[in-house]
């Protein structure tokens, strides 16, 4: 059996929400919401990691990376 539980939030931000959720019931739209959040946050620290290695050193890590890979055994 599923819980449900209640977020107090203010009647100005519920509104807003209400209209951005349209007929998608509360729990499908705010796991979208998260799911949005969380991938623009990753794709943000990406970015900021490109700019701050050169393509070298990027190349490098994803080699490292492979190795690591290659050399790592389940037992």
């Amino acid at each position: 059996m599923r819980k449900y539980v209640t977020i107090s939030v203010l009647r100005e931000v519920k509104e807003l929400l209400e209209g951005e959720k349209g007929d998608r019931g509360w729990s499908e739209f705010l796991l979208e919401l998260y799911r949005e959040a969380k991938t623009a946050r990753a794709r943000m620290a990406f970015e900021e990691l490109r700019q701050l290695f050169s393509e070298e050193d990027l190349e490098r890590m994803s080699e490292s990376s492979r190795e690591f890979r290659r050399g790592f055994k389940f037992r």
